[in-house]
C-alpha cells in the first residue's frame, strides 16, 4: 500500500517534511503558476541578488517583500498544520460526523487558498520591484528561457 508506514505519522494527512515546510513559510511550489509565467519569487530573488545587479533600494524592497511574506505563511502554515491536526484528532476519535467534516474542509481550504494566495502576491509585487531585464535574467538563471526567450518574453 502507498500509505505503509502512514500510520505512524503525528498528523497522517501530512508528512514530517511538509509540517516542517508550512511551519517554516516555504513556498513548496505554491506559486508555480506565477514563477514559470516570469514573476519572480522574493527568496530566489535575494538569493541571485549579485547576478541579477540588484541596487541597495531593490535589495531593500525585495527582502522587506520576503519578511512579509514569509511571516504571514508562516502564521498560516501553523493555522493550516493546526487544522489538519484537529481534523485528524476527529478521526482518531471516531467523533467526526458529515459536518464536522464539513467546517473542518472548508477551514482547511480556506487557509490553503490564504496561504497560497501569499506566496502568489510576493510574486506580483516582486514584479513592480524589478526591471524588465533583470526579469528576463532571473528566468534565464532558473532555467526556464534562453537568453533570446527571456529577453522577448519581458520586453514589455
Amino acid at each position: 500500500s502507498p500509505y505503509a508506514g502512514d500510520a505512524q505519522r503525528e498528523i497522517k494527512a501530512l508528512s514530517a517534511d511538509e509540517i516542517e515546510a508550512y511551519l517554516a513559510g516555504k513556498g513548496q511550489g505554491l506559486a508555480r503558476a506565477a514563477e514559470l509565467h516570469g514573476y519572480p519569487g522574493p527568496r530566489h530573488v535575494l538569493d541571485l541578488a549579485t547576478e541579477l545587479a540588484l541596487t541597495a533600494d531593490q535589495r531593500a524592497r525585495t527582502q522587506q517583500l520576503f519578511d512579509i511574506m514569509q511571516a504571514d505563511a508562516q502564521r498560516l502554515g501553523r493555522a493550516l498544520v493546526d487544522a489538519e491536526a484537529t481534523l485528524d484528532r476527529h478521526f482518531a476519535r471516531r467523533s467526526i460526523d458529515a459536518k464536522t467534516l464539513a467546517v473542518s474542509l472548508d477551514r482547511i481550504g480556506a487557509l490553503q487558498a490564504d496561504l497560497r494566495g501569499v506566496h502568489l502576491q510576493a510574486h506580483l509585487a516582486q514584479v513592480e520591484i524589478l526591471t524588465p531585464g533583470q526579469i528576463a535574467s532571473y528566468d534565464r538563471l532558473r532555467g526556464y528561457a534562453s537568453d533570446v526567450e527571456a529577453a522577448a518574453h519581458h520586453a514589455h
